[in-house]
């Protein structure tokens, strides 16, 4: 009863807008509904005046180390100013909550997401679809509306720079697979999903934020590999494609995908007959303002066929807002932007935000909590174990307890996330020993870090790559203390496409994400309280035979033959 009445009066006192149609919306209006401003609690209020006068449809809420409560009341306030515009429209809220390197610990109030390549470890669509069903709700729960993700891009360049372990992996179907799993979980929440990057950031060497990638694939390759996922989810009704900023020769070869209209209009709506409404990724990347400014890329978007433009950090909304008005006007876009714009209307009528009807649901950790530790079990891979080392065994030799130095390579904000390794060698009777190396160590960080080491029965040795970036500092740091201690773990915790760098390691785990459930499981596996059930989503192309594990099951295989198995 208490959470009925709770969930009433939150709905109560979600802004209401007046009886406006979409008819009666000056021009302006119709094409405030289109833009998405960026904002965090320090930046608010520089959007402010623009959100007031009805310039902006949107806002994307930028990752902050703030609580939960503080995020509602932010969107709260973000609301009320909206509810102050001449036409009272409320603002689509939008997240980029995706799991991956989109993500730090302590961000928003919000727990742990799965990263998508951990979710396609653990192989369960069930579970993929259960944890994106409670994010979902808790995500409504604090007021937002659009989550961008799933990412469906197809992992299958190694050497890609910016998606690494927010890509389920190298292999088409199963990337579909989960992708299509996770955006069905967020779908019963009613948070509306936005799968990216159209038509693949996958095979890309460069990234997106920095420079112009090129993917060189042929149309026929795109077919095949990375516009199999994006199909699918369309063919399944998903509302939202969001923009890559990568330019592909056999589609268009002048433009990017996002100021591409063969991309966007011909391929994406006429041909795969996509209904929903198509985003741009941000347009201060890089990718982007090589071509144009803020203002110039927005219009060209608009022409291209984009409908929900992101305008990106640090912008001036209301100067920005005029130079598009003008734009748009002088290259007679009205009845395209019209069309964008009755796009964003239709959804905020959908989600009930224009006559105050949409709904907030009730708390929801312990069963995410319970969904967390079951995803973990499942995902954790022993991707090799020469010598039969685990489930390590300690030789006592007269000692009353073994003793374990775990050294973590990780940026000091996971530093809550490492505690939770402890737990299963302490029930066991374990002196435990740990040092939180920088993810750029020194060599204060390399003496302490063997110090640790030294005398130690077991060694865990981690590390941290977030994508293609070999940090040259951890893997000499690593090298080292692999080649001095005897009995040695090493466990990759984020990018498994790092474990190539350390042929020498005769025991390898990998996490996908560093946080505290994987990192459990992991302890468990060393020791023998769980099995092994986790497989590799993607192709590492091992220089010499290893051992592979998949379910409860071990084979020894050579590189292609695990390549085949993928």
């Amino acid at each position: 009863m208490k959470r009925w009445l709770t969930a009433v009066l939150l709905v109560l006192a979600l802004p209401l807008a007046a009886a406006t149609r979409f008819e009666d919306l000056s021009y302006e209006e119709k094409l405030g509904q289109t833009l998405v401003v960026f904002v965090d609690i320090d930046s608010a209020s520089l959007v402010r005046p623009a959100i007031e006068q009805g310039k902006v449809g949107g806002v994307l809420i930028q990752w902050g180390n703030y609580s939960l409560k503080q995020t509602q009341e932010l969107i709260e306030k973000l609301q009320k100013w909206a509810a102050k515009s001449p036409h009272q429209i409320p603002l689509l809220i939008a997240i980029d909550y995706e799991g991956g390197t989109v993500y730090t610990p302590i961000t928003l109030g919000f727990d742990y997401l799965p990263t998508n390549m951990m979710l396609s470890a653990a192989q369960d669509e069930e579970s993929a679809a259960t944890i994106a069903y409670l994010a979902g709700l808790e995500l409504r729960r604090a007021g937002i509306h659009i989550n961008f993700s799933p990412v469906l891009d197809v992992n299958s360049n190694p050497n890609n720079p910016i998606i690494g372990v927010r890509s389920f992996g190298s292999d088409p179907q199963n990337v579909t697979k989960m992708g299509l799993a996770l955006m069905n979980g967020f779908k019963a929440a009613g948070v509306i999903s936005v799968v990216k990057h159209f038509p693949g950031h996958g095979d890309t060497s460069a990234d997106s934020h920095y420079k112009v990638p090129v993917v060189k694939a042929s149309a026929d390759e795109l077919q095949k590999i990375h516009l199999v996922p994006f199909a699918e989810a369309v063919r399944q009704g998903v509302p939202g494609v969001m923009t890559g900023h990568v330019m592909y020769p056999a589609l268009d070869s002048k433009n990017i995908a996002t100021f591409s209209r063969p991309i966007l209009h011909d391929l994406l709506r006429e041909k795969m007959g996509f209904k929903g409404f198509v985003v741009t990724d941000s347009l201060d990347m890089k990718s982007a303002t090589s071509f144009c400014t803020i203002s110039g890329c927005a219009v060209h978007s608009l022409a291209s066929g984009a409908d929900m433009i992101l305008l990106g950090r640090y912008i001036k909304p209301l100067s920005v807002f005029q130079e598009i008005a003008q734009e748009t006007r002088q290259k007679e876009l009205q009845p395209r932007v019209e069309e964008a714009a009755r796009r964003i209307f239709s959804l905020k009528e959908e989600l009930g935000l224009l006559d105050g009807s949409a709904e907030v649901p009730a708390p929801i950790e312990q069963a995410y909590k319970t969904e967390l530790e079951k995803i973990s079990d499942a995902s954790v891979t022993l991707v090799r174990d020469r010598n039969g080392l685990l489930p390590f065994v300690a030789q006592m030799d007269g000692k009353q307890k073994p003793t374990v130095c775990a050294v973590f390579f990780a940026p000091s904000r996971f530093a809550d996330q490492l505690m939770s390794f402890s737990k299963p060698f302490l029930e066991k009777g374990w002196k435990i020993r740990s040092y939180n190396a920088a993810l750029t160590p020194r060599k204060k960080d390399s003496r302490r870090a063997a110090e640790c080491a030294q005398g130690a029965d077991l060694l865990i040795v981690t590390s941290l790559q977030w994508a293609d970036k070999t940090n040259i500092n951890q893997k000499n740091a690593i090298h080292g203390l692999i080649q001095e201690n005897k009995n040695t773990v090493f466990i990759s915790t984020m990018s498994p496409y790092d474990i190539k760098n350390y042929p020498e390691a005769d025991v390898v785990l990998a996490t996908y994400g560093l946080n505290k459930y994987a990192l459990q499981t992991a302890a468990n596996i060393i020791l023998g309280n769980l099995k092994p059930h986790g497989v590799l989503p993607v192709n590492l192309q091992l220089p010499s035979e290893i051992t592979f594990f998949g379910g409860a099951h071990s084979k020894t295989h050579t590189p292609q033959a695990v390549r085949k198995s993928q």
